[in-house]
């Protein structure tokens, strides 16, 4: 690689904006090759420059006839203190003193403005990629949900696509951003409903709020829209792609209805997670697990009244004292138990209890049946379990007989509330002895896993608890009564009042909250639609094989989380979203939906958008053929899970937009994305394509403060994107930095992992940024009247000067070698060393007697600009 050539990579180097560390290359370069300074140093500049402008300086630097020149001040000849300029006399033509324009200060609050302007007039990023003359590359933008001003976790995405896509420009490649937001959902119907009094909600119609939701999300969009240009970030914001858009409601309802023939798709009553809060089931996607959750817990005793015909030998002998202990963590679930769980593989025991002195262990609350005393117990249990239960429940238990989980399947006992008789069944490996009794209380419409036992033995999924989270007249006495609340407490009182209670403990565990309101949620079984991941599972997960993940341990992450999901719940109890296009007989519920039903809604939706759903008849939204039949169906009111929405993007967005293809070429987002977009993306695609819609994918962590804490405004640790580049409203918040210092700091970052930032952090890449500034002065100072004539070999150069080149060619060669592997923190680290170390505090400061009076004294010519 030649000089020249070297020279042009490093400048266009686009990790920063405004040109700082490029030039640290570039400039260098032409600094160590040659002294003899010029007056045409600008048309000398611009023959080794690429002709596009890529940073905020370019102007600053090239364009000496305009008024930018006289911002920054002119390097020359120091002043005495009396006024007079030092170097007047017979001597000043023997010192040749540098000269720029080039401002110490980069100002950025004001210039960077200026020059994003100058780059959405005169459509840059379009120019560039309509120039380039490569193959295409796609970097399909996750879209971030549009309900809020960005965070911190918006500009370290958006910036790093933005660098990635810099390069890819300077490699000739057509790049296709297009920046896209997702529209619907609930947070954005709360916001609306937040903004209105109760009057005015009780007077909302579907209609009103689905224009309200609407005209809200197009505002964010182009609030957050005008914050990502102010990050630096080239895009096609002309031409974004919106979730609520007719075009892409009408490629989702397309990728809903190619599942619906594959036959993934279906209806049925089962558990999902539902959010009492929001009224509305959940998907994985929108849980939260915070730490610190902390449930009432209980050990509860149901009867046993009646061994199997295998089994009876075993318990003849303890009956009608003998008791089988449950432990659950959602008491409230009792009114609806269906059986008990065991282990076939597990050996239980038959227990004789004796009280002892000792009340239990510390925060245990024991129940009536162990104070009173006067009730003798025999409890079957595990019997691994046996020494940790006498701690807690403070007893002595004495093992009369032990035996194998599988003597008790079929065994019958009373159940606790209405007094039926229940079956002991057989359940899975989820049943252990790291916690509880060994026997698991089962609830088929409140748990996945008691859902596929209650399906096994034909159990009834019972499920009376409400939309709002209370419990139904199914639940008898406890009916009306909250079950995340006042039910749940008076399930276990009515428990010990029945000498069923053994004891009572407060338990800290990891359980789901709605992301949104960030409230408790509950399982509950409702009739709802769902893809069935079994049927692609495989699939799916060889789809995973093939594609690059980036870091490496990305690809276990959603492996994982594939081979355990369970089917994905599509349905959710909103207006604002799209519907899911099926009706129902309005007398046996049964639902119509085919491909011919869907494509008309489709085709509808596409020309008047989703809004039609609600404005137009049934009979106007079904196909021609089904009109005599319109009054005997009713249009569907769920709306699709917001995943849906934007895991439909590829065929939104890749397969029907001009330039695109599937499958993209990069994905970048978050950690989290692996449970969601990542993964919702994977779902769709593979179930009706066969293929992922990924090549590559880039995942990168959490931005941290300082001290490695989540940002939080309770702590008034958060830092905000807008102040680091503008500044805050107050002294404390600090000054502003520009887009520059914050792109400097995304680059400097391993994002593969969890990032920090922080004043501090920000004072410190500020205080790098000024000194790459400073190197880049001090070459462009001494380069003010050079001319190509003035070039020497690179033999001819003193061995300073070669080695300088050397440095230089070591540094571009890991720069692209950094660009290649994502690994951006390793150029920041390489230029910094560069410029600062080997550059300024080295081959500078032993350059500088000849950049002064070499040529005048000597006609010394430094270095060339040629290689041979």
């Amino acid at each position: 690689m030649d000089a020249a050539a070297l020279f042009k990579f490093a400048a266009a180097s686009p990790v920063l904006t405004s040109g700082e560390a490029k030039l640290v290359l570039g400039a260098s370069l032409a600094s160590s090759q040659r002294k003899r300074l010029a007056h045409s140093k600008a048309s000398s500049f611009c023959s080794l420059l690429p002709s596009r402008l890529y940073c905020t300086e370019l102007c600053e630097i090239f364009h000496s006839g305009s008024k930018r020149r006289a911002r920054g001040p002119v390097m020359a000849a120091k002043k005495t203190p009396e006024g007079s300029t030092q170097g007047e006399g017979k001597y000043k033509h023997t010192i040749d003193l540098p000269k720029t324009t080039f401002g110490l200060r980069a100002n950025s609050v004001v210039r960077e403005p200026e020059i994003q302007k100058l780059w959405e007039d005169h459509q840059v990023f379009k120019r560039v990629v309509d120039r380039n003359t490569g193959e295409t590359f796609i970097l399909h933008d996750g879209p971030p949900y549009a309900n809020g001003n960005l965070h911190m976790g918006h500009a370290l995405n958006k910036i790093l696509k933005d660098i990635i896509n810099r390069y890819k420009l300077l490699q000739n490649y057509k790049v296709q951003f297009i920046p896209g937001w997702d529209c619907h959902g609930l947070p954005i119907e709360l916001k609306v409903l937040q903004s209105m009094d109760q009057a005015a909600r009780n007077e909302l119609t579907a209609l009103t709020l689905r224009k309200y939701a609407a005209k809200f999300a197009k505002v964010t969009v182009n609030l957050q829209m005008k914050s990502f240009k102010r990050y630096g970030v080239w895009a096609d914001w002309n031409n974004p792609y919106l979730t609520l858009y007719p075009e892409y409601e009408a490629a989702q309802i397309e990728v809903f209805g190619k599942m619906v023939t594959e036959k993934y798709i279906y209806r049925g009553r089962k558990p999902v997670h539902w959010s009492p809060s929001s009224r509305t089931a959940l998907a994985e996607a929108e849980l939260e697990y915070p730490e610190g959750h902390v449930s009432k817990s209980i050990y509860s005793i149901f009867k046993m009244v009646r061994a199997s015909a295998g089994s009876y030998g075993l318990f003849e002998d303890y009956f009608p004292s003998l008791f089988m202990a449950i432990w659950t963590t959602t008491p409230w679930t009792i009114p609806a138990n269906a059986a008990v769980a065991v282990n076939p593989a597990l050996l239980y025991c038959v227990a004789e209890v004796h009280l002892a002195k000792s009340s239990g262990a510390k925060q245990i609350n024991t129940g009536s049946v162990l104070r009173n005393g006067e009730k003798k117990l025999f409890i079957i249990m595990a019997l691994d379990l046996i020494n940790i239960l006498e701690s807690k429940w403070g007893v002595k238990l004495t093992i009369r007989k032990s035996f194998l989980g599988s003597a008790l399947e079929n065994c019958r006992y009373i159940h606790p509330v209405d007094g039926n008789e229940c079956p002991v069944v057989i359940g899975g490996d989820y049943i252990t002895t790291e916690s509880g009794t060994g026997l698991v209380h089962t609830a088929p419409g409140h748990g996945l896993e008691d859902y596929m036992t209650g399906i096994k033995y034909g159990l009834p999924i019972l499920s009376p608890v409400d939309d709002s989270g209370n419990f139904t007249e199914e639940a008898g006495r406890f009916s009306g009564l909250n079950v995340l609340g006042n039910g749940n407490i008076a399930v276990v009182k009515y428990l010990d009042d029945n000498l069923l209670l053994l004891a009572e403990e407060p338990y800290k565990h990891k359980y789901p909250y709605d992301w949104r309101t960030k409230k408790p949620t509950i399982f509950r079984a409702t009739e709802q639609w769902f893809a069935s991941v079994d049927g692609f599972r495989r699939a799916a997960l060889d789809a995973i094989n093939g594609v690059n993940w980036i870091p490496p341990q990305a690809e276990n992450r959603i492996t994982a989380m594939t081979v355990s999901r369970s089917d994905w719940c599509i349905s959710r109890q909103r207006t604002w979203g799209v519907p899911i296009p099926v009706f129902y007989h309005v007398h046996t519920n049964e639902p119509l939906i085919n491909h011919e039903t869907i494509s008309h809604v489709r085709d509808i939706i596409s020309n008047k958008g989703s809004d039609a759903w609600w404005n137009m008849s049934t009979k106007e939204l079904l196909p021609e053929k089904y009109h005599n039949v319109a009054s005997e169906y009713q249009k569907g009111t769920d709306t699709m899970d917001v995943w849906f929405d934007s895991g439909s993007s590829w065929a939104a967005v890749l397969q029907k937009r001009v330039g695109l293809s599937l499958p993209a070429d990069l994905y970048v987002e978050g950690t989290d994305q692996h449970r969601g977009w990542f993964q919702s993306s994977l779902l769709t695609s593979i179930a009706t394509t066969g293929k992922a819609p990924y090549a590559s994918v880039i995942t990168h962590g959490f931005v941290l403060d300082e001290k490695g804490l989540k940002m939080s405004k309770s702590l008034g640790n958060v830092v905000e994107p807008e102040t680091i580049i503008s500044g805050g409203q107050s002294s404390k918040d600090g000054p502003g930095y520009g887009a520059d210092v914050l792109r400097l700091w995304v680059s400097s970052v391993d994002y593969t992992g969890d990032v920090l930032i922080g004043p501090q952090i920000i004072r410190q890449m500020s205080d790098i940024y000024r000194k790459l500034r400073g190197t880049v002065r001090f070459l462009l100072s001494n380069l003010h009247d050079w001319k190509p004539e003035d070039s020497i070999s690179y033999v001819d150069l003193p061995k300073i000067d070669q080695n300088a080149l050397f440095q230089l060619e070591n540094v571009a060669r890991m720069t692209k070698a950094g660009y290649e592997n994502y690994q951006f923190y390793k150029i920041f680290q390489v230029l910094q060393r560069f410029a600062i170390v080997d550059l300024s505090n080295f081959y500078f400061d032993v350059a500088k007697d000849r950049l002064y009076v070499g040529y005048a004294f000597f006609h010394f010519p430094l270095i060339g600009l040629t290689s041979n």
